[in-house]
């Protein structure tokens, strides 16, 4: 019986783990939509007082974003190489003023 409790105790901190990460992934979960919908907010407040330039630049690094994005087999990592790559034209242009 002495070899049963300490596996017992293993056992439970193994559960522990399992319903304490799901527990952070439902919450980041609500977290990344409450971010999503203040994004949306932020962006149709600023859209109104952007420049066509800005307009169209926004909505080029957007787009290769979105595209990225809908692939569901392709990683993150991959997915942030590729609109980082892709979309640096268009960032250094809105830095530069252009």
């Amino acid at each position: 019986m002495t070899l049963l409790f300490p596996l017992f105790k293993v056992q439970k901190k193994l559960e522990d783990t399992v319903t304490d990460t799901t527990v952070i992934a439902q919450d980041l979960d609500k977290q990344i939509i409450a971010t999503q919908r203040r994004f949306q907010k932020a962006m149709k407040a600023r859209l109104g007082h952007m420049s066509l330039e800005s307009k169209e630049r926004y909505f080029a690094v957007l787009s290769l974003l979105v595209a990225k994005l809908e692939d569901p087999h392709k990683p993150l990592r991959d997915v942030l190489q590729d609109v980082l790559f892709e979309s640096a034209p268009y960032i250094a242009q809105e830095l530069s003023g252009q």
